[in-house]
């Protein structure tokens, strides 16, 4: 999987040593000339010394080729801004993060459903911990090559039925997201456009995924 991550804060460090140990292909931006040269020093990743915001830089770290961008500056304004410039790509995984609730709000009305406020998650684990809940991360029950895919339902699919859409081998729907509310595929919900499919999958191209469920283009035969 090939990563764009802007932002070379604690949270983009860890995320690309993360990635870059999984064996993905991770290209850094951070904007600050220091820190760039630093993150290049220590990561073995292409590192870009530049401003995430400019469409600009964004074409030259090849984000048409991007299966996800990952925007985590510190600053909630960017991160909106990038992912609405990897929106007009195409991309099929855009993930935000925001620390200010305003903005995880302005974010969502947006409709980016893969939203990271890391205050709010820390404060729902705290919260959990001090009921005597244990809080299961989404990380400790996936294994080895499965991950969960959301996409968007294109108009070519609009109407149908989930269980009518085509899946390429080693996935199956989980369900979909409507708004706030979540259907499961058990449910065999009537697909609308916008909606957001949900998937579990071993395969290793999510493009894959996204051309089928967003433009109805299906699976390219083995």
């Amino acid at each position: 999987m090939r990563v764009i991550i802007v932002g070379g804060g604690s949270l983009g460090l860890d995320l690309s040593r993360i990635l870059i140990e999984e064996r993905h292909q991770v290209v850094l931006i951070e904007k600050e000339e220091a820190r760039a040269i630093e993150l290049a020093e220590c990561l073995d990743c292409s590192v870009i010394h530049a401003e995430g915001t400019r469409p600009d830089i964004l074409e030259k770290a090849e984000i048409g080729s991007a299966d996800a961008v990952v925007a985590v500056t510190t600053h909630d304004q960017d991160n909106i801004i990038i992912g609405l410039i990897a929106r007009t790509f195409g991309i099929p995984q855009i993930i935000i993060r925001t620390d200010d609730q305003d903005y995880l709000t302005v974010a969502n009305k947006l409709g980016f459903h893969r939203v990271v406020n890391p205050a709010h998650t820390t404060s729902v684990i705290i919260a959990d911990a001090l009921r005597g809940i244990d809080t299961v991360e989404l990380s400790t029950l996936v294994r080895g090559e499965v991950r969960f895919v959301g996409v968007m339902v294109g108009e070519p699919h609009d109407g149908k039925h989930l269980a009518d859409l085509p899946l390429p081998g080693n996935t199956d729907y989980v369900g979909i997201y409507r708004g706030e509310d979540f259907i499961f595929a058990r449910e065999n919900p009537v697909l609308a456009e916008g909606d957001e499919v949900l998937v579990v999958t071993k395969e290793e191209n999510p493009r894959e995924l996204d051309r089928l469920i967003r433009e109805g283009i299906p699976p390219m035969p083995l």
